[in-house]
């Protein structure tokens, strides 16, 4: 019998694998387009409660996005996690290690250790530590014991501000009763932290400072130093210098030297969000003094110091305007959504 052969079978072959990857490319197409054509006619939201009028009274298709996406519902508290915080996690075996009450947090520069060394020194290891460092120079704070369980955050030339909008948010510092944000160049001789939460809560302070001394005039009137008083809320200025005793600058504030924050008016403050005027005041019976020494500047290279204050107090300034500004702003669309 004589065999035939096929020559053109690869051919053959091509032409069936073209025509069916025709076949599964058409079908593949149909199915993407009604995919399209279904997420076309929709619109994504999270809680039509919250929805303004006009987008409730429309036809658009809505899809239901579920609140609890993660399915946590029926999880336990103990395994469900909290706020995180700046506890540091070590090995100690079956030791429990316990969580600080409070925060402090100094904004430092490697000129002033020995100073900050003494301000740390006023708080037990019932505070947590942080450190923010202008300078970038960190390891060199490694002399001290308490350096090694602070929190070191590097950041060239930045005030303290910025880093607590940063690294601040009330979420992470939930944990602590009372919030310390103190410059570097305070004398504190006279200061007892212990004793100054007592008084803190003793008089219902959310927003309090120590009172100051200071050989300058660089100190608000209304912050310096009363002597037998434990607190208080009002400054002692003329009447021409205060037409409203009632607010700032003759109440109701404090300086930015070395506030002190509770933890319910840090989510406030961190918001740029006003406290109550009478929830505000300095505690005389707890003073500190402002050394006003060199920050945020290296006296090496030879700034010209006068030229830096005066870029600082007009930068100050602007902000502040813009602050008010959009203050204003929100005061004008709150009060044309009531």
């Amino acid at each position: 019998m004589k065999t035939i052969k096929n020559e053109n079978s690869p051919e053959l072959w091509l032409v069936v694998i073209t025509l069916f990857s025709i076949m599964l490319g058409c079908r593949i197409g149909l199915s993407v387009r009604r995919v399209f054509e279904e997420v076309g006619k929709i619109t994504v939201h999270f809680d039509s409660e919250n929805l303004d009028s006009s987008m409730q009274s429309s036809n658009m298709s809505k899809i239901y996005i579920a609140p609890n996406p993660c399915k946590t519902e029926g999880l336990t508290t103990r395994v469900l996690a909290g706020h995180p915080d700046f506890s540091l996690r070590v090995n100690v075996g079956n030791e429990t290690v316990r969580k600080p009450s409070y925060l402090l947090i100094l904004t430092v520069g490697i000129r002033q250790k020995d100073i900050v060394a003494k301000i740390v020194s006023k708080f037990s290891q019932d505070f947590a530590i942080i450190l923010f460092h202008y300078d970038g120079k960190t390891s060199e704070w490694d002399q001290f014991e308490w350096s090694q369980r602070a929190i070191h955050v590097s950041a060239l030339t930045q005030a303290k501000w910025w880093y607590a909008k940063r690294f601040l948010h009330p979420d992470l510092v939930a944990q602590y009763e009372y919030i310390f944000m103190w410059d570097e160049d305070l004398g504190v001789e006279h200061f007892n932290a212990q004793e100054y939460i007592r008084l803190v809560k003793k008089y219902d302070l959310e927003i309090s400072q120590p009172a100051v001394k200071s050989n300058t005039n660089l100190s608000w009137k209304m912050t310096q130093r009363r002597k037998n008083v434990e607190i208080h809320r009002f400054s002692e200025e003329p009447p021409e210098y205060c037409p409203n005793p009632f607010s700032p600058p003759c109440a109701g504030f404090v300086e930015i030297m070395a506030p002190v924050f509770s933890r319910k008016s840090w989510n406030c403050v961190w918001h740029m969000i006003q406290k109550p005027e009478e929830k505000i005041g300095v505690v005389d019976a707890q003073w500190i003094k402002h050394l006003v020494l060199p920050t945020l500047s290296d006296e090496s290279k030879s700034i010209n110091r006068t030229q830096a204050r005066l870029e600082v107090r007009a930068r100050s300034h602007a902000e502040w305007k813009e602050f008010e500004k959009r203050m204003k702003e929100a005061e004008k669309q709150h009060s044309v959504k009531l």
